[in-house]
């Protein structure tokens, strides 16, 4: 009775939650703030791109102008989202403030001249540097320098896709693997709400996906064994394609460090083969984000959720696609790429295991993601944030088997291993960087 009555204990634990809310709101305003510039000069640069086709055969000069910059004063700003999530386990040099526009000017670039990526990188990267140069300005410690980054992180993302609960989630959950600190749980939720309220402030919609689908003409508890089990026979394939992207793009990484000893040529390189790309399958629908298209009959992750939207190989396109760019030193992020990957396969998966093509798409975009960042619940939040809440077992189910059969890989090597996904596979507390060294041994 005397705990429950320790009015100090409550008043102090009140105070840390208020000071902590008023500390992070600056992040989340900045963050949403920069969110909403990228997202409204993304816009402009894809209708550039769309206009004029011509701008592609400069994608490997602009790749060049990319890389130098990058050489010359980018140094551990190069590190990108890798950066941010070590500064977050052990502080010390800082994110330096140029990232932001310097993430910001090479992503624009590389999607006007026809790049394929995407963009969670470019805004948990702003958001985290503006938070870093905040912390720096208040002269906040280490330990609450930690904190901010973490809540840039949350801002980012939720407002970069709309998803605020995820975004706080997210920046929680892909710092170890198997393992969540809940410490920060109030400021990184604060920071990432304000951070999309601030964002749809600026007049930035984000996109709408719909599914027709509907679960509750199905079994009791909107249940039905045998959508179960290919929900289940899909999540094995998502698992395995979001390992294979990793893999592949971490493939590519060090072919091109292998072969160009020069940082600022390897995406002249991987210009030209995005050029090649784009005769060998004969369509541009997979450049840039492929979120929406110019021609009313081109494949984007629209129309991954309708009948014949895709094709059988859409998403193997957009990962070699996405790889070969990425891999190469353009600039941008992951996630709407790996959404438009796990739509197209979820469509195609639908197609063959006689499911609904919707529900599919919208599980496959959420998996593949869980798997490739070893995300599965800020994922299956995702999916409630964007879908709705009738399919919240099915996009559950999905999101950890994906995340299991993705094994101790994925796309940020900084990742560390909390719990290993196989009992005594790994050391815990290693990076993914490290573990994919033990596990070649």
């Amino acid at each position: 009775m005397k705990r429950l009555l320790d009015y100090r204990e409550h008043a102090e634990t009140l105070a840390q939650l208020l000071r902590w809310t008023l500390l992070v709101v600056p992040v989340g305003i900045l963050g949403g703030s920069a969110s909403a510039l990228f997202l409204w000069s993304l816009d402009r640069v894809t209708e550039l791109r769309w206009q004029h086709g011509w701008l592609l055969f400069l994608l490997p000069v602009a790749g060049v102008a990319v890389g130098w910059v990058y050489h010359a004063v980018g140094r551990s700003a190069a590190g990108g989202n890798n950066l941010i999530i070590e500064q977050i386990h052990a502080p010390g040099g800082g994110v330096p403030t140029r990232m932001a526009p310097l993430i910001l000017a090479g992503t624009l670039v590389t999607h006007l001249f026809g790049g394929s990526a995407g963009r969670e990188g470019t805004a948990i990267q702003m958001a985290g540097s503006l938070a870093s140069a905040y912390g720096r300005l208040c002269r906040f410690g280490a330990e609450n320098t930690r904190v901010l980054l973490m809540a840039g992180v949350a801002a980012g993302f939720g407002s970069v896709f709309g998803t605020p609960v995820t975004g706080a989630i997210f920046a929680l959950e892909v710092l170890v693997i198997g393992r969540m600190r809940y410490d920060a749980l109030l400021p990184v939720l604060v920071a990432s709400v304000v951070g999309d309220v601030t964002c749809s402030a600026w007049g930035i919609a984000h996109a709408q996906y719909r599914i027709a689908f509907d679960a509750t003409t199905t079994a009791h508890l909107h249940l039905d064994a045998w959508l179960v089990g290919k929900v289940v026979i899909a999540a094995v394939a998502f698992g395995l394609v979001s390992r294979l992207f990793s893999e592949l793009t971490h493939a590519l990484q060090a072919t091109y460090e292998r072969f160009i000893p020069l940082p600022w040529l390897r995406p002249a390189a991987g210009g030209v083969l995005v050029i090649g790309l784009v005769y060998l399958v004969g369509t541009r629908d997979y450049l840039g984000l492929s979120v929406t298209s110019p021609d009313a009959n081109g494949i984007s992750l629209a129309t991954a959720f309708v009948p014949g939207g895709v094709t059988p190989w859409s998403w193997w396109w957009k990962v070699l696609f996405t790889a070969v760019t990425l891999a190469a030193g353009f600039k941008g992020g992951e996630v709407t790429p790996l959404f438009f990957i796990g739509a197209a396969l979820g469509h195609t998966l639908g197609v063959l295991l006689g499911a609904p093509i919707d529900l599919f798409a919208a599980i496959g975009f959420i998996a593949v993601f869980a798997g490739a960042t070893n995300t599965p619940l800020a994922c299956t939040v995702m999916g409630l944030e964007l879908f709705g809440a009738h399919h919240a077992v099915y996009f559950a189910l999905a999101c950890f088997i994906a995340y299991y059969c993705s094994g101790h890989s994925g796309i940020y090597l900084s990742q560390r291993v909390g719990v290993p996904k196989r009992g005594g596979a790994v050391p815990p507390e290693m990076s993914l960087r490290e573990t994919r060294d033990v596990e070649r041994r």
